[in-house]
């Protein structure tokens, strides 16, 4: 736990707020000592549908600030700035076999950031990324690594890390991860994630029933920013055109 002290003015005396920590990848832990809060903008935390899409935006809130903002149809910004850690993105719930096409900006390559296609399945637990660029931190650093595959015009080394006792969408647990990292790193284009679907269960991981999937942006302990855009090759009509602007807490 970390806490904060914020001195409002010089006649009130300063408060305490008990903040929690994530360490969403692979356990890394780290000293935030003590920080001046900056409040959260754009689209509140949570996730549900807006603009006939499912959407996801989650934050550690132990420091810095995030502002992620729901744009129409698929498309979303982010800016953060000395986060500790957070996710977003736009896309499907649930997710499964889709050819996606995306584009837009990222900018955050000298950063430790993620844009990448993400998604989580149940029975079992699993949370996986089809990393398509990254900044500062290579995601296959103390990884195992299970195979490579060739897919969308390019080659992805296949990894597998386990979280324990780590925030997930069904609360606290362990699961493992599983990572497709594109070698050659890019901004725009076709995934195909059948491929990586069917390339894990080739060698030996297993998903479970699909949750959602969104194409999203990452940063720990980062600053960066993107705006991103993003649809199903070959479908012209929205992916949820009956549902209502919605949102519900994260677990």
């Amino acid at each position: 736990m970390m806490i904060k002290s914020l001195i409002l003015t010089a006649a009130m005396a300063a408060f305490t707020t008990a903040m929690p920590l994530s360490e969403r990848l692979f356990g890394r832990s780290f000293d935030l000592g003590s920080k001046l809060e900056t409040r959260q903008q754009g689209s509140a935390q949570g996730f549900g549908f807006h603009s006939h899409y499912f959407y996801s935006f989650w934050s550690d809130n132990s420091r810095g600030s995030v502002t992620y903002t729901n744009l129409q149809n698929g498309s979303y910004t982010s800016k953060w700035s000395n986060i500790g850690n957070w996710v977003g993105g736009k896309g499907w719930n649930p997710g499964g076999a889709k050819t996606i096409i995306y584009n837009g900006t990222w900018n955050a390559a000298n950063q430790n950031s993620y844009l990448a296609l993400y998604g989580w399945t149940k029975d079992p637990l699993i949370e996986y990324y089809i990393v398509e660029s990254y900044g500062s931190y290579n995601p296959s650093s103390g990884a195992q690594r299970r195979g490579t595959i060739q897919s969308d015009g390019g080659t992805y080394d296949i990894y597998q890390t386990q979280r324990v006792n780590q925030p997930s969408i069904v609360g606290r647990a362990t699961f493992y991860q599983f990572w497709s990292v594109r070698t050659q790193k890019r901004v725009g284009g076709n995934i195909t994630t059948g491929n990586h679907f069917d390339a894990w269960t080739k060698n030996g991981l297993k998903l479970g029933n699909h949750n959602y999937m969104i194409m999203a942006t990452e940063g720990y302990q980062s600053s960066g920013s993107s705006a991103i855009t993003v649809r199903e090759a070959g479908v012209d009509a929205w992916p949820y055109p009956d549902e209502p602007d919605s949102r519900q807490d994260n677990n």
